[in-house]
Order: C-alpha cells, then structure tokens, then sequence
C-alpha cells in the first residue's frame, strides 16, 4: 500500500487553500494548515483531520518551528501548496508606502518563505511546490498596482526554484486562476453589486461576460489542478504556469468592440 502523502498548505482557512485541503482528505493525504487565524483553519481541520498551525507565512521566524512540527508529527514532507495571498489595491501613486509592503508580503514574500522552509524537507522527498498566482501574474488589471507586481514576481519566483531545486529532485510549478467563488472574489464583487443593484451572482455574471467559459471558476476546480501539477502524472513538468482562467486571457481585447456590436445587431 502507498503511503500517504504529507500536504503542507498555506491559506489553508479559506478558498483555494481550503478547498486543496479538502480534496486532499479526500485521498488520505496527511494534511498541514497554515494560516493567521485559527478559526478558519480549525473549521478546515474538523472536516480534513489537518494539523492546524497558526502564523504568518510571510513571517522567516514562524517557520522553524512548523518545520520542528511536521517533521515531529509525520517525519517529512512531500507537497506545498502555497494558497496564501492578499490584496494590494491603488494605483501607483494611490498606494501607500504600507499598502505597497502588504501586497508584496502578503502574496511573495508568504510564497518564498514558506518554500525556502519547506525545501530541506521537499529535498528529502523529491517532493513538489505549486505556487498560487492569478492572471494579475500575466497583465494587468486597473488600480491593483501592488497585487499585479506581486503576482508577476511569483512566477519569477517559480521558474527559479524550479531552475535551482530541480536537479535536487523537487519539482515547483504555478497556477495562474482568473476569478474564482472565494470569500476574497466576493468582497470585490461589492462595488459591482452596489453601483448596479445587482445580486453577487449576477456581479459575477458581468466580470465573466467577456470570458469564452462565461462563468467563475469554482474553487474545488482550481484545488484539482493543483494536485494534478503535484502528482505522478505531470512527473516531468516544473517551472511551467497553468493558466486555469476559463480563457479569459487568451481574449483579443481589441476585438471585443467586434463581438458587442454582434450581440446589438443580433435578430
């Protein structure tokens, strides 16, 4: 019988990270739940029998001792996935000195802390990283100027510690999201709903509107993606970015013009 893997998530309380921790429970994986707030996660492990362990990913002193704990309580380590992330909103000249270190802590510096901790342990396991962007990592949205660097540096991030720890056996990849149902996605949905009366379904409905799949992305779907990049299957990619966004940035913005003026002369 194969042994279980050992999962170690970050952002593990909510969306994408929880929604990895419970498709991995689904197949016995001994699951790692990191995240700032307890409650979030312990509601995770109830469902997924995880380890909580409550810090800040972002934080190089939290780290000895998550290490010190998985390796106590399940010997090593085979996978990271690395959930954990945050906003960073305003233009350039509207981002606060703040504002600008939060987006970068929250959503780089949280990715390559959490991999430089766990890689001694991945070294050990030939084991995989998969790094969470979003398609901020590839263009850019308006007024996110701190969360778009942010996200085109992860994948910086990626192709180096896939270029440096591939030959040690470990694999790294990213996923690029576009939206996708989280508790995240829907606070941004509020000024859609607010300017034109509109349910949190139907805000989705009009982000979406311009996206081949027409729709959000389900935040088990991405989890499943994931797992395919940290599985047996996808053994010889690393450092590759999977664009999991329903094809929203395979559009010719410039050609939309196109297809409204289609659906207004549409019998």
């Amino acid at each position: 019988m194969t042994e279980p893997r050992t999962v170690l998530i970050t952002g593990a309380g909510t969306g994408i990270g929880a929604a990895c921790a419970r498709l991995y429970a689904e197949e016995g994986a001994r699951l790692v739940l990191v995240g700032r707030r307890r409650e979030p996660l312990e509601q995770v492990a109830r469902d997924t029998g995880g380890l909580v362990l409550v810090g800040d990913a972002a934080c190089p002193a939290t780290w000895d001792g998550f290490i010190q704990e998985v390796r106590k309580q399940h010997g090593g380590l085979d996978v990271l996935l690395a959930c954990a992330g945050g906003h960073g909103l305003g233009s350039a000249t509207h981002t606060s000195p703040a504002t600008w270190a939060d987006a970068l802590r929250s959503n780089l510096d949280s990715a390559f802390y959490s991999a430089r901790a766990c890689l001694p342990l991945l070294q050990e396991s030939a084991g995989n990283i998969v790094l969470i962007g979003s398609i901020a990592s590839l263009a850019a949205g308006p007024e996110v100027c701190g969360y778009t660097t942010a996200k085109h540096a992860l994948l910086g991030l990626n192709r180096s510690l896939a270029r440096d720890y591939g030959p040690h056996g470990v694999r790294v990849n990213a996923v690029c999201p576009g939206w996708v149902q989280t508790p995240m996605a829907d606070a941004e949905m509020q000024p859609l709903m607010d300017a034109y009366g509109e349910t949190l379904q139907q805000a989705y409905d009009r982000v979406c509107a311009d996206v081949p799949l027409r729709r959000a992305a389900r935040a088990d779907e991405i989890a499943r993606v994931c797992r395919f990049l940290a599985s047996r299957e996808a053994s010889i990619i690393t450092g590759a970015t999977v664009v999991a966004d329903g094809g929203s940035s395979i559009v010719d913005v410039p050609t939309l013009a196109f297809t409204r003026l289609e659906s207004t002369h549409a019998p």
